[in-house]
């Protein structure tokens, strides 16, 4: 695991999960592109089939992980 994936996780696992386990859904980190600055996500639970999981992913995942970690992450996208 890369110093960013750590640091990723650590994100998720301090701010982001926490947040989504409130509305009985969870995260998981499935990849980081380093080289794209892409990190690849999987909402589950309740987040999985919600109909704004698209909002929670933008302004829940995304914004946070951006706005912790500005030189690591430029995207964040949801996978099956």
């Amino acid at each position: 695991m890369t110093e960013a994936q750590k640091n990723i996780s650590e994100v998720i696992e301090s701010d982001i999960r926490p947040a989504l386990m409130s509305h009985g859904g969870d995260i998981e980190l499935v990849s980081y592109d380093e080289a794209e600055k892409k990190v690849f996500v999987r909402l589950t639970g309740a987040c999985g089939g919600c109909p704004f999981a698209r909002e929670t992913l933008r302004f829940q995942v995304e914004s946070v992980l951006k706005e912790r970690l500005p030189n690591a992450v430029k995207s964040v996208e949801s996978v099956q």
